[in-house]
């Protein structure tokens, strides 16, 4: 099961049994009565893929491959359908993975790997922060984070209390400082001290895209004063349980800034899991994290075997 231990598979399994239960129900109730595929139930497979959160484009592009996997092969029977359409998932997540799994690992010869992370309030971003810092603490790694979200002063609080929870460092200022400047401290620092990783937590307001994109271009420079390849990943987090809404996130960041890996969180407590389906393959944006749980361990590293596996699971 690779980098999958039995209670990392339950959590998940655990943690998409919402969306599991809401999928089926659905398309239990589509196939009912029917035994051949065919356009009717197609038909019904598209509505229950579209109430599922994996979004219209995606869906389309399912229901095609479906279509032409059909024609091509002579599958006939709706029994068949449950495995071409986890076959074809998976087919359509692998296309968008850009590179293989692994658990927390980070690239050789990166020195202090710096790790930006973006997405609005409310999302998990600063847990994801703090859950990120305990797996790569847990893996060997030294570890700093950066309060660069001055614009609330609850946020720099949260972060604190992770930093201590986790037991890593934090490099904050005052509420209301320049979340540039925090960045550059944090950079400095980490370069000085030898660090492993840096984590940088930033601002998450969507009310004004100018200013977004201003503040972190601005935090990109300063950055890269320190270290001109910095920063190495942009991690956009998304909170799963809004459904199309993390759709219109990730549309409004991708616009501002060059995300190259998103986080997905709160699936534990939600029948949307299909939006990773639909995120992944609208935004070519690698899947990296799954927040399945509360719990300091419950992010996990997107595995898409395992994720249609658990999606797919019989009870």
């Amino acid at each position: 099961m690779g980098i999958f231990s039995r209670e990392k598979k339950e959590t998940l399994d655990k943690g998409l049994g919402k969306t599991r239960e809401n999928i089926f129900s659905r398309l239990g109730r589509a196939l009912m009565g029917k035994s051949k595929i065919d356009d009717e139930v197609l038909d019904n497979l598209e509505e229950v893929l579209i109430s599922s959160d994996v979004g219209v484009d995606t869906t389309l592009k399912i229901i095609e491959r479906i279509q032409k996997r059909v024609a091509r092969d002579k599958y006939t029977s709706t029994s068949e359908l449950h495995l071409i359409l986890k076959e074809e998932i998976a087919a359509l997540l692998q296309e968008n993975q850009s590179s293989e799994v692994s658990d927390f690992d980070l690239p050789d010869g990166i020195r202090p790997y710096i790790i930006l992370v973006v997405g609005v309030n409310g999302v998990g971003k600063t847990t994801t922060i703090g859950k990120l810092a305990h797996q790569y603490k847990k893996k060997g790694y030294s570890v700093l984070l950066g309060a660069a979200d001055t614009f609330r002063a609850a946020a720099i609080e949260q972060l604190t209390i992770w930093s201590e929870r986790v037991g890593v460092p934090v490099i904050k200022q005052q509420m209301g400082a320049d979340p540039a400047s925090v960045a550059y401290d944090t950079v400095n620092s980490a370069k000085a001290k030898n660090v492993d990783v840096a984590i940088i937590d930033t601002a998450g307001r969507l009310h004004n895209k100018v200013n977004l994109m201003n503040e972190l271009s601005k935090i990109r420079k300063v950055i890269q004063k320190v270290d001109p390849t910095a920063p190495h990943q942009v991690l956009l987090v998304l909170d799963g349980s809004t459904g199309q809404n993390a759709f219109e996130q990730a549309k409004q960041f991708t616009a501002v800034t060059e995300v190259t890996d998103i986080a997905l969180t709160k699936l534990d407590g939600t029948a949307k899991g299909g939006v990773v389906i639909g995120i992944s393959d609208q935004f070519k944006i690698p899947v990296r994290y799954l927040g399945v749980g509360e719990g300091i361990e419950h992010l996990q590293v997107f595995d898409r075997m395992e994720f249609v596996d658990s999606l797919f699971k019989q009870q």
